[in-house]
């Protein structure tokens, strides 16, 4: 089956792709392109999924570069694509041939690229890492290799949309604590309940952290079950476990 490439013209004329779930080699609760290497899917077929992305990208299997996400603001700068990486939820570099990936199944992935300059990026950014500054992170990251900001053209990945992720006073609470100016990502949901507005947050951070252009792909992880994996919508559907959808870019 062919695999499902969302691209985005801000990111051309580089090789990126925000995959879908379609083409891939796992099944039951993973079917498609799960990439998610700390799910329990089989071993073998996570491999097969990510040497069939990495073959869409033009690169080898092990240039296919990801980290061991935990939701921080962590950057690391990627040299050798065989050195240890660690933990961290948002890679750049300056070197050709080396493919960043993001996993994500709700959160934010979002590719960055300064062409002229020939340095991109890929952050994981969820609510907590948005928060915490992974996006300024990873901008910051990318001037040191020699970007310039106004270039760089920052795109957001399928997510969670706001009509789908609604939330508790708790979580309003810690936004509005870091900036009153945060409640106008909430919108009001039945009782205490709330909708946050993931994307719009994190196109807000962008263009904060000056960013030339930020956009959002406009696709719901959560509301398309066919195309997509979505960790609140397993939650829903009392599901042990979910597929993780791979985004990545590549000099």
């Amino acid at each position: 089956m062919t695999l499902d490439i969302i691209t985005a013209e801000p990111l051309a004329p580089l090789r990126h792709g925000f995959f879908g779930r379609a083409g891939g080699a796992s099944s039951g609760v993973f079917a498609g392109l799960n990439c998610g290497g700390g799910s329990s899917d089989q071993r073998e077929a996570v491999l097969i999924n990510r040497a069939r992305v990495a073959e869409a990208l033009d690169v080898a299997p092990e240039a296919l570069i990801g980290v061991h996400q935990t939701h921080s603001a962590d950057v690391v700068t990627v040299t050798d694509p065989a050195a240890p990486r660690g933990k961290a939820d948002a890679m750049v570099t300056d070197r050709p041939g080396i493919a960043l990936s993001v996993l994500a199944a709700d959160c934010e992935p979002v590719l960055f690229a300064d062409a002229e300059a020939g340095v991109i990026g890929a952050a994981h950014a969820g609510w907590r890492g948005a928060l915490d500054g992974v996006l300024e992170a990873t901008v910051a990251a990318m001037e040191r290799l020699g970007a310039r900001p106004e270039r760089i053209a920052a795109v957001i990945g399928p997510t969670i949309s706001q009509r789908a992720y609604e939330v508790g006073p708790e979580f309003v609470e810690r936004f509005l604590d870091a900036d009153p100016d945060h409640s106008r990502f909430f919108s009001g949901g039945e009782g205490d309940r709330a909708h946050f507005d993931l994307p719009g947050f994190g196109l807000h951070r962008l263009r904060e952290a000056g960013v030339g252009r930020a956009t959002w792909t406009r696709h719901c992880t959560y509301s398309d079950p066919e195309r997509f994996f979505s960790y609140r919508r397993s939650v829903h559907a009392q599901e042990a476990d979910y597929g993780r959808l791979i985004s990545a870019i590549r000099l």
